[in-house]
């Protein structure tokens, strides 16, 4: 069986490896990209079935770029998104005591930093198959 491509956008290498290793142990062949650039770069150029996408990278909120860019771009859209951050300590003072609210972007699912593995490849799992359900339907 051939493994699904999922990349990781992340500029925590210690997060990254972590959470790559709970990937690879479930079978996934995974890419990683530790600045917005060479993500964006590497979903242009691989066929993905999955992106991880951290929030907080660089200057600010990067990941935010990244998600706006994707969502403009119709092929890269077709990509299920799960942003993996620590948002919420860094957005408390915008919404505090709230839920980070789950349309402020456009993405797929939302977990937060520390993830639980288990956690993780449940809505890994979910959204490749709902992505899957998607391409079978022709939508």
């Amino acid at each position: 069986m051939e493994q699904t491509k999922v990349l990781i956008i992340d500029d925590d290498p210690d997060y990254v490896d972590g959470i790559k290793s709970i990937l690879n142990k479930a079978n996934y062949h995974v890419d990683v990209a530790y600045n917005p650039k060479d993500g964006l770069a590497a979903l242009k150029s691989e066929a993905y079935g999955l992106l991880l996408l951290d929030i907080m990278m660089g200057r600010g909120a990067e990941g935010v770029m990244v998600a706006r860019k994707i969502n403009k771009d119709p092929k890269l859209r077709e990509i299920p998104v799960l942003i993996i951050t620590g948002i919420r300590e860094q957005m408390a003072f915008l919404f505090p005591g709230q839920p980070v609210h789950p349309h402020l972007l456009p993405t797929d699912a939302l977990l937060e930093k520390p993830v639980d593995p288990g956690i993780l490849l449940e809505k890994v799992d979910a959204l490749l198959k709902e992505a899957a359900g998607k391409k079978s339907k022709g939508a």
